[in-house]
């Protein structure tokens, strides 16, 4: 194991001691963290971040998950205000938050990363796993610098439930399974927790998913793609070579699914905790086995003649796996100054294969671990607060022809502090983070370390009953990335040759938010407006050179400005016994800039949703209309973005009743068929989003 590693089994050996002079007293517990009910079984909470600081925060959670399972983060979340996704094809989709993806956006899982490739390229799969989660936030502001300054652009963090937060009074099960149309899906999972004692519980979950080629309507290819390919079969035809200009036409003609799309995947888990009113420690482990293809962009570096898939006639697939250790603790420390010590750390050792063919491509490999250790305290008339320290190590070997950048090792040490004042009806916000990152490879002999140093500053008025009104300032810094710094290869995932640029000082950026928020039994309402001014944004931008027949992409580092707004609300308009009928809407944009320059590549334009929900005793039933605009404004090396609008049923039937054990989900998305794509997304041009989609499925808890 690298030096940079953290054991488990230190963490576990500095926890016990706090854990052996835990409070025996079953103290008040203002932040959540554990509780006894009135059967006496201990509860442990969600994390304590409920301050007006997570004032941006949308999550996803009950039937709405239920509905939207996918295994994919991304495609779970892009329904939510300011959330799109990748896509880069069914088995690869990373959430997009207010324009920002990769390296921008934290993925986490009960506070820690999710310790995978993915946010090396958008063709890296998010290691996810949709049956063991509770809910999912999703983070925008100061809040984010709890789990990391990177995070400039906002955080994903899924509670999942593989380690216990409660003990039964038996044991409980939960199994679902679902089929969907558009990819031939099929998904099943179960998971199971046991109550092994008064304060023991074990948890055990397996989940499998498998989809072919995804159908869509109409061409394959976009206009813009399409006409490329129809002129090369002419050149060809003119050329002389008939045979060359056949298989462009057939590949501009292509119809119906999208070839080497197909995805599977299974995932196998158990836990195993100790919950105590004084405190509680858990373990889990989690392996995860996956295998998706991966189109690529006709046509592109002169490779693909006569397959469309590129690498010759070989279809190229990613074979990914992963296995992580995850723990929890948390001491309840009384009426003190503070209210509870709370630990959390993972290691993952992670690993895929790019295959052409049968043949193995590129291989990443990983291991990495993080800890992190919060201070929670006590609520003193109207102060409450946490702080903390965060470690991060990942060492990252890439091997094979096709490398794009160089093995490297990352190393992050972060100490922050969340604050929080209430006088009457204004709430005043303050946290700050300081961070050490380092980069580095010895294959190219590069060894980097960034200071960064971030804060953030708000303020809220609850002027009225139910409303509020506040302002969030953010100060962020992020170290360059890895593929940002060293890369000097052909990226096939991006179809271009990337040039980094080993001289990048710290991505900096200033922002702030305003909000408005309503939030009443009968009527809701959310409006944010951001904007974010970045010193040093970096990059991609093509150079107008080629390399081994691709486009060189060279990364730049200058001023940028993201800004935009979000806004959602809903009404109960009708009541009756056993029923409600709401309606709500929805709406999101977001106008970013590199300034001298141009658009920012992959920015989602202005979506629109209207929808109308009926709850008739154990029914629910929801229509929804979305409304994509047409993406214009695309950067130089892009093609614009047609419009388009989508229509979405579901049906969900609770037959004995919202709390009893049985769910059953009829969904059909994508209604009328519509062609459409989604402007953030790498492959947009070539794989469009699923056509007709009806999906069923079935749970069952008890």
């Amino acid at each position: 194991m690298s030096k940079h590693h953290i054991s488990l089994a230190a963490m576990a050996i500095a926890l016990a001691p706090i854990t052996a002079f835990a409070n025996e007293e079953q103290a008040t517990d203002p932040h959540g963290d554990a509780h006894s009910d009135a059967e006496g079984i201990v509860v442990v909470g969600h994390p304590p971040v409920d301050f007006n600081l997570l004032s941006s925060t949308s999550t996803i959670e009950g039937d709405d998950l239920d509905l939207n399972q996918r295994g994919q983060l991304g495609e779970v979340l892009a329904n939510l205000p300011g959330v799109s996704a990748t896509s880069f094809t069914p088995g690869a989709s990373r959430p997009v938050l207010r324009g920002f993806d990769g390296d921008r956006i934290r993925v986490l899982t009960d506070g820690i990363g999710a310790i995978d490739a993915s946010s090396v390229s958008p063709d890296h799969a998010v290691v996810f796993d949709p049956l063991t989660v509770d809910h999912i936030d999703v983070l925008h502001g100061p809040a984010v610098l709890l789990f990391g300054g990177q995070a400039i652009g906002g955080a994903v963090n899924a509670l999942d439930k593989r380690i216990p937060r409660s003990v039964p009074d038996s044991f409980n099960v939960t199994a679902m399974g679902g089929y969907g149309t558009a990819a031939n899906e099929r998904n099943a999972g179960g998971a199971a927790q046991i109550r092994l004692g008064d304060r023991w519980a074990a948890h055990i979950d397996a989940s499998w998913r498998k989809s072919d080629d995804l159908e869509v309507p109409g061409f394959v290819n976009s206009p813009a793609l399409r006409e490329y390919l129809l002129d090369e079969a002419a050149e060809y035809r003119a050329a002389g070579e008939p045979a060359e200009a056949k298989e462009y036409e057939e590949l501009a003609n292509l119809t119906g699914r999208v070839p080497n799309t197909a995805a599977r995947s299974t995932t196998f888990g158990a836990g195993l905790a100790f919950i105590d009113a004084g405190g509680n420690l858990g373990i889990s482990v989690q392996r995860q086995d996956s295998r998706y293809g991966l189109p690529s962009r006709p046509g592109a570096g002169h490779h693909d003649h006569g397959s469309g898939e590129g690498h010759g006639d070989e279809n190229v697939s990613i074979d990914l796996n992963q296995t992580r250790v995850d723990l929890r603790g948390a001491v309840q420390l009384g009426e003190g100054f503070l209210d509870s010590i709370q630990v959390r750390g993972a290691y993952g050792d992670y690993s895929h294969i790019e295959f052409e063919g049968d043949e193995v491509g590129t291989t990443f490999t990983s291991n990495g671990a993080e800890a992190r250790i919060d201070l929670v305290q006590n609520e003193r008339n109207g102060w409450r607060g946490r702080s903390g320290l965060q470690y991060f190590a990942r060492n990252m070997r890439i091997v094979g022809a096709e490398a794009f950048a160089p093995s490297n090792d990352v190393t992050r040490f972060g100490v922050f502090t969340l604050q929080s004042l209430r006088l009457g009806e204004i709430e005043f916000e303050a946290a700050g983070r300081y961070e050490r990152a380092t980069v580095r490879s010895q294959a190219v002999n590069f060894n980097e370390a960034y200071d960064l140093w971030s804060g953030a500053l708000g303020a809220s008025w609850r002027f009225a009953p139910d409303w509020k009104v506040g302002a969030n300032y953010l100060r962020g810094a992020r170290a360059p990335a890895p593929e940002e710094l060293l890369s000097d290869g052909i990226h096939v995932a991006t179809q271009a040759y990337e040039v980094g640029n080993a001289t990048f000082q710290p991505e900096t950026s200033d922002g702030g938010e305003i909000y408005l928020r309503y939030d009443g039994d009968q009527f809701k309402l959310s409006v944010t407006g951001y904007l974010t001014d970045f010193d040093s944004f970096i990059s991609a931008r093509p150079t107008g050179a080629e390399e081994d027949d691709f486009p060189v992409f060279q990364y730049f580092q200058g001023p940028a400005q993201f800004k935009g707004f979000e806004a959602s609300a809903s009404a109960k308009v009708a009541q009756w016994t056993g029923g409600n009928l709401t309606i709500d809407a929805q709406a999101d944009y977001t106008h970013a800039d590199l300034k001298g320059v141009g658009p920012v590549p992959r920015i989602p334009p202005l979506r629109l949703r209207g929808g109308i929900e009926a709850e008739i005793g154990g029914f629910h039933l929801r229509g929804e209309v979305e409304w994509n605009d047409a993406q214009e404004r695309v950067a130089a090396f892009e093609n614009s973005v047609d419009g388009f609008t989508l229509v979405n049923l579901s049906a969900v039937w609770h037959p004995m009743g919202d709390e009893g054990p049985v769910t059953l989900m009829l969904a059909a998305n994508n209604l009328f068929n519509v062609s459409a794509r989604r402007a953030a997304s790498f492959t947009r041009d070539f794989v469009p989003l699923a056509g007709r989609d009806i999906r069923i499925s079935a749970k069952l808890s008890f």
